[in-house]
């Protein structure tokens, strides 16, 4: 799924870089069908993972799950549960939004560029709580959930979200939203994808890797920190 999500975010920055930058109808109308076709396969994903195979992805805790299953009865029904998740998610989203329009602003007076809020100050604060719940889980050496939690948060934000964005734009909004990064960020995300490959491939962490990892992220916000503030013009 993350080099589904690479193709589907560098291609069209790709396609504007080689091909040349005045077609930007074009490439608006590539980013739409991009996004329609991500935005699908993420929806066969979650069929595939929750329902067809989701034996494949129980973890090694899954015998344990199950024992507190059977000797807890749950106290929710289905609606509850869903009810709370939905309000939680909501609660969450919004206070969020608070919190990053706040820093947003304060941002801009430290003289940060919009790249450098987009991709880590907004970044940072709007995952807070993934962050969080990954940070707990690594403590508590539940590494498998934890590497889940962040890079399923990271597929569901490149194949649902930005998609999502991207075909709600052309309905609503006073520009149409297209999928054309940067070369910084077209290299971020390249880079990144090749670094969790490599640290998840072995199935096995350490405190060095977690070093190494926040390094890596270090450089890559100081890269942004310094890339200097890009205009362009507006896309109907």
């Amino acid at each position: 799924m993350l080099w589904l999500a690479v193709i589907g975010l560098i291609l069209p920055a790709a396609y504007h870089y080689l091909v040349g930058r005045n077609v930007a109808a074009r490439e608006a109308d590539l980013s739409l069908e991009i996004s329609i076709v991500l935005i699908i396969t993420y929806f066969i994903s979650l069929l595939f993972s929750l329902h067809t195979h989701k034996q494949l992805f129980m973890g090694a805790s899954s015998e344990s799950g199950k024992l507190e299953k059977h000797s807890k009865k749950p106290t929710w029904s289905l609606t509850q549960s869903l009810s709370v998740l939905f309000l939680a998610t909501a609660l969450i989203a919004w206070i969020s939004e608070m919190l990053v329009g706040s820093v947003e602003m304060a941002a801009h007076q430290m003289g940060m560029t919009s790249i450098f809020i987009g991709v880590i100050v907004v970044a940072i604060i709007g995952n807070a709580a993934e962050h969080s719940t990954a940070v707990l889980m690594a403590i508590k050496n539940r590494m498998d959930l934890s590497i889940g939690i962040a890079i399923g948060s990271s597929i569901q934000i490149a194949l649902f979200v930005a998609p999502l964005l991207v075909i709600v734009s052309h309905f609503a909004g006073p520009r149409y939203m297209d999928l054309v990064f940067s070369p910084a960020e077209v290299l971020a995300i390249w880079l990144a994808v090749l670094i969790s490959g490599q640290i998840s491939g072995d199935g096995e962490s350490n405190w060095l890797e977690g070093v190494q990892l926040l390094s890596v992220y270090i450089i890559m916000g100081l890269v942004f920190y310094f890339l200097p503030e890009v205009t362009t013009p507006p896309v109907h």
